[in-house]
């Protein structure tokens, strides 16, 4: 059975302005379809208050043979990209026969609520699936770079001495080991970039919890699309898939995704192999049931990238922001217009990705489905 994209028009007001306006408009799209709500309450609240949580909306048989996940604001910030899927999805989507959606709105909501790419702890929620029992990775390329890719000061001249550090470590051991010092995961820096922590957050522990709640290990199929933001040519979304090479999982998405599909073990995606993510924590927690892509839109350059993320983690070494203050301001828009752009043709090229992709992991679902009742 092939499951067509929906051909529907683009409307803006998918796209929020704030965390708190996502969740407005996620519980009210949910509403408005008929479909029930789970919410998981953060302990914490955002800048201006609000409550926080991860809001969970299942569509679709309840004892569907596969399932569809989409989770958005992994990386809080990110947010605004898989936030507007989602909406757009609950107004324009359909569901196969014996074939469930289940979208988990804001999975880090203190980042997406407080403009981080990390969240509460600091931790990046996509470095923070690893056995915790076990020795804790090293990153010894992150050591050796840790006061320049967060300096103590942000004046001109200590930036100017820390780009100089981290160009000349580029030079010497390459591009690809630089970008793997700094963005592979690290474990011993806390207000560092790509922390994965010392235990697991609170949103690694509400997806385990969803993942039993849901009863997704008893199902036939399922797939994950997470939605992020920031690597990668404007626009596009690259489907980035970190199954092993050779794996169930590569064999399918390369069939539901197609030739678009890359590896990072293998060296063909815009992201390096990294440590701790969440891709791991759903294979440690389905095996080969789990097909677990994440859907990538490209923004701006790597080099704008670590610039910003490396002045929201100088703001938050200083204590908790004023929110109102200038120089808060100033920074959090520098990291929200990198991880968002928010024109109209990037929201454009999302929308359609988007669809697109969730047509064919709908369409490859189905197929799973339509082929083992012929069996």
């Amino acid at each position: 059975m092939q499951v067509s994209m929906p051909v529907a028009p683009f409307h803006a007001d998918v796209f929020a302005s704030d965390y708190a306006d996502a969740r407005r408009r996620f519980l009210a799209s949910a509403q408005v379809a008929g479909f029930e709500v789970t919410s998981y309450s953060h302990p914490f609240t955002g800048p201006t208050g609000e409550a926080l949580a991860s809001d969970v909306v299942w569509c679709g048989a309840k004892d569907a043979t596969s399932v569809l996940v989409l989770l958005s604001a992994t990386h809080g910030v990110e947010g605004f990209c898989g936030s507007a899927a989602q909406i757009d999805w609950l107004r324009h989507g359909c569901v196969p026969d014996d074939t469930a959606v289940l979208m988990v709105h804001a999975l880090n909501p203190h980042g997406f609520a407080w403009l981080r790419r990390v969240n509460e702890e600091g931790v990046d929620l996509n470095r923070n699936f690893i056995d915790f029992s076990r020795p804790l990775p090293e990153n010894h390329g992150y050591c050796q770079l840790a006061d320049a890719i967060v300096p103590h000061d942000l004046d001109e001249r200590a930036l100017a001495a820390a780009d100089l550090r981290l160009s000349e470590y580029a030079d010497y051991f390459g591009r690809e080991a630089y970008e793997s010092a700094l963005s592979a995961g690290q474990f011993t820096h806390a207000d560092g970039l790509f922390y994965g922590g010392i235990q697991p957050s609170w949103s690694r522990r509400t997806v385990e919890t969803i993942v039993e709640q849901f009863h997704l290990k008893q199902r036939r199929r399922v797939a994950v699309l997470d939605f992020h933001t920031g690597l990668g040519p404007f626009g596009y979304g690259e489907p980035i898939c970190d199954h092993a090479p050779d794996s169930t999982g590569v064999r399918l998405a390369r069939q539901w995704y197609g030739a678009s599909v890359t590896e990072p073990a293998m060296g063909t995606s815009t992201s390096v192999a990294k440590e701790g993510l969440s891709d791991y924590g759903w294979q440690q927690m389905l095996g080969d049931v789990v097909v677990f892509i994440a859907l990538e839109f490209g923004t701006y350059s790597f080099e704008n990238m670590i610039r910003v993320l490396r002045a929201d983690h100088w703001l938050h070494r200083q204590g908790e922001p004023d929110w109102h203050a200038p120089h808060t301001r100033s920074i959090k828009a520098d990291i929200r217009r990198h991880f968002y752009p928010a024109t109209r043709d990037w929201q454009q090229m999302l929308l359609f990705r988007s669809r697109q992709c969730i047509a064919q992991a709908l369409s490859g679902l189905s197929g799973e489905v339509n082929k083992v009742s012929h069996e």
